[in-house]
């Protein structure tokens, strides 16, 4: 196995024994990115060689500043990094360059990593499809003519391709999931209020989305998720967690798992995907848990109409200067922010009422269960050069995000999510499902998945790049 193919927790034991020297990760990892980085455009704003390679000597000769010294980490390009061209995939900062930190970088700063650069994003991270007018797409490790998915699918394609052990993402509307299930990796949407984002505008009614660790299994995203969890005194949601590293495999015997499949129906699936996501479910009753197939435990339409009045508002709040100004926006931002600009207090106050009701009845679900399970994505990775699905297995979709519907329902309630591979369909390219739980079961989350990953280990499946 390749050095950088390596599990992240075998990396950082490695160099804090000293077995391992920063340097000699350093340009191991600048050489798989210079060999596979070409084909799919995942790293973005790579800094200079020489000054990398420098830090990483100054971190061989330092001591140790935290868990994740000397390892490289490429941060997602929604994320401020200072020193490190920071564009959000938009014209509007394709020059700008942060004289500051945002939470998340200083935090995995101050833990010791090295931040070497970018990974792709869509514009503003809006739509599960990564291309932008300021680095292009980034196409998919398992065939480079298809989507990775998106928000964080450069992240994922580092992950999976071998240019990072660990990475850094964000999920609103399975920004995490869907790229981790595209890319034969794993996504961690962690409970809202774990890890806290930027005290920017408002911070107490916005609850839609969250920054989260990306690995190659569970045990990896642990180590990333103790650094960069914790309460900030400025963000009124942000809480003190218990560590979840090092993670140890839950026992699973007696786990129940509730199987919610398509919601009844509710959301239509491309053939093949909901046959091999079943395919989880022997896995996990192999491995003791008892399994069964749940009814809808609320409509699908009331949560969706919630959704997408509560993200529009959302994402108004933070891009509606932008328009005002007259920057250059792609259209289905502009869609967003007018959607959200026109609606009533009223009619927001009636969508969060409808996501309480949600709230309430999954309560009442996790008395039953354990963990919950539903696909991570409703089609297989399109061409790279469609900006969106227009139709899921002949139903048109009716905005330019439906066709990732069946991640919203743990969006709306801010529940911890593990996203993990389900392996692949017959065209050779990588599905995966999500596991949700109560909000505050991260710690039981991530067990759970790290047993099923220990049973399956597909992410040692790797693409040919």
């Amino acid at each position: 196995m390749s050095l950088t193919r390596k599990p992240a927790t075998e990396i950082l034991a490695d160099l804090r024994a000293g077995r391992l020297s920063a340097a000699a990760l350093m340009e191991a990892t600048l050489t798989q990115i210079d060999a596979v980085n070409p084909a799919v455009n995942a790293i973005v704003g790579l800094r200079d060689r020489d000054a990398l390679m420098a830090e990483a000597r100054a971190a061989d000769a330092a001591e140790a500043m935290g868990p994740l010294h000397g390892l490289p980490i490429a941060v997602k390009d929604l994320v401020n990094v200072r020193g490190v061209r920071s564009t959000m995939g938009s014209p509007v900062f394709a020059n700008h360059v942060p004289e500051e930190d945002d939470i998340i970088a200083a935090r995995m700063r101050a833990a010791g990593a090295i931040l070497f650069g970018k990974t792709n994003v869509p514009e503003f991270g809006l739509g599960s499809h990564t291309f932008n007018p300021v680095y292009g797409a980034t196409g998919n490790p398992y065939d480079p003519g298809r989507s990775c998915g998106g928000s964080s699918g450069g992240a994922a394609v580092a992950l999976a391709s071998g240019m990072l052990a660990l990475a850094d993402g964000s999920d609103m509307m399975g920004s995490l999931r869907n790229p981790a299930a595209w890319n034969n990796v794993y996504g961690f949407r962690p409970s809202f209020g774990r890890v806290p984002g930027d005290p920017i505008g408002d911070n107490f009614l916005h609850q839609l989305s969250t920054l989260g660790p990306m690995g190659r299994s569970p045990a990896d995203m642990a180590a990333l998720l103790d650094v960069i969890s914790g309460p900030d005194p400025r963000l009124p949601h942000a809480y003190a967690s218990e560590p979840v590293a090092p993670l140890q495999a839950a026992e699973m015997k007696g786990v129940r798992i509730g199987w919610l499949g398509d919601w009844g129906g509710a959301y239509p699936m491309e053939p093949g995907v909901m046959e091999l996501c079943r395919g989880v479910l022997p896995v996990l009753e192999d491995l003791g848990c008892i399994v069964e197939e749940v009814a809808p435990p609320f409509p699908a339409e009331k949560i969706w109409d919630s959704w997408i009045m509560l993200r529009s508002w959302a994402v108004a709040g933070g891009l509606a200067p932008l328009l005002k100004k007259g920057a250059p926006l792609k259209d289905t931002a502009i869609w967003e922010i007018e959607r959200g600009m026109g609606f009533s207090a009223m009619e927001v106050h009636k969508a969060s009422v409808v996501r309480s009701e949600w709230f309430k009845a999954a309560a009442r679900l996790f008395d039953s269960y354990d963990a919950l399970i539903l696909p991570a994505a409703q089609i297989w990775p399109f061409d790279v050069n469609q900006p969106f699905p227009s139709e899921v297995a002949g139903q048109a979709m009716d905005t330019y995000h439906r066709w990732m519907e069946v991640v919203v329902p743990v969006s709306l309630l801010g529940l911890p999510c593990v996203a993990m591979p389900a392996g692949f369909g017959e065209e050779g390219l990588p599905m995966g499902v999500q596991m949700f739980g109560r909000r505050g079961d991260d710690a039981r989350l991530l067990a759970l998945a790290e047993a099923y990953h220990q049973a399956t280990r597909w992410p040692e499946m790797r693409p040919a790049l």
